[in-house]
């Protein structure tokens, strides 16, 4: 089942140069674990509750996918240059099968 790294990135008033380095180098890191971007910044519109800062969605094929790149020799490496310059935080989660439906789900929780 398809995984994705979620981050929430606060800004900082400028773009640290080790960012710019870190920014070179991820998609590297990522390709071995066939990572690739599907959010990376980009416009938003807050509709409910405040966001501060920038949202990056990186999809994997499994999860296992996900936590191999994040424990990865080549992304602990570079993972300084990000997080000794930005606030935020990451996560990876499970996405649904295909087929998920919402109204189902309610019904097995409603019998649990």
């Amino acid at each position: 089942m398809t995984a994705y790294m979620l981050a929430h990135l606060r800004k900082s008033a400028e773009v640290h140069p080790e960012v710019l380095e870190y920014l070179e180098r991820v998609q590297s890191a990522l390709d071995p674990f066939s990572g690739r971007f599907l959010v990376h910044g980009g416009a938003m519109e807050v509709r409910e509750g405040q966001w501060p800062g920038d949202v990056v969605l990186v999809e994997f094929p499994s999860m296992a996918h996900a936590r191999d790149f994040y424990d990865s020799a080549a992304y602990q490496e570079i993972k300084p240059l990000r997080t000794a310059h930005l606030e935020g935080d990451l996560i990876i989660v499970d996405g649904v099968d295909p087929d998920h439906d919402s109204a189902e789900m309610a019904a097995a929780l409603r019998s649990a």
